[in-house]
């Protein structure tokens, strides 16, 4: 049995928790305050550590996603947080230009630091009418899948994709 840590990151409000909270099969451990500075015109609450949940797979290896921060004056969580990881899933909203950007320095980072397995996945696809190919020349060879971050199934998806890579 192993225990694979796979890290889920991105910018402020992109589903980092939510994919965490549908996909777990134990209570998700969360570190969410009261938003206080721009991201509460995002979302009541933000993520200040991290998020915690667990997912057994069918042969009996184990996931522990690790859900960061997404705020910038918390970055250094998600630095803590991805230098161990085995694998990672940076979620970006397609229809933001900074979650885009945002995602494209965490693929540049793990791509220069840490070369491990990652999936860019794209959050809120459903309302967007720009195609997956043009978002996908901003991540060059990356591997990039739409997600929706509260269907079981579609984060299956994204995870099996991931782990094809290890």
């Amino acid at each position: 049995m192993r225990i694979l840590r796979v890290v889920v990151t991105g910018n402020v409000g992109v589903g980092k928790t939510t994919f965490i909270r549908t996909i777990s099969d134990t209570d998700v451990i969360d570190t969410d305050k009261k938003a206080t500075d721009e991201t509460a015109k995002l979302k009541p609450k933000t993520t200040v550590a991290m998020d915690f949940g667990t997912l057994a797979l069918s042969n009996k290896d184990s996931l522990h996603l690790y859900g960061t921060p997404g705020q910038a004056r918390f970055e250094f969580m998600r630095d803590i947080l991805i230098e161990n990881a085995t694998a990672c899933v940076v979620l970006a909203n397609a229809t933001r230009k900074a979650d885009l950007l945002y995602a494209r320095a965490v693929v540049e980072l793990i791509d220069e630091q840490l070369q491990i397995p990652y999936i860019v996945g794209l959050t809120h696809t459903d309302s967007h009418s720009q195609e997956l190919s043009d978002i996908s020349a901003l991540f060059a060879l990356a591997p990039i899948t739409r997600v929706n971050v509260t269907d079981r199934i579609s984060i299956k998806t994204v995870l099996t994709k991931l782990l094809e890579q290890l």
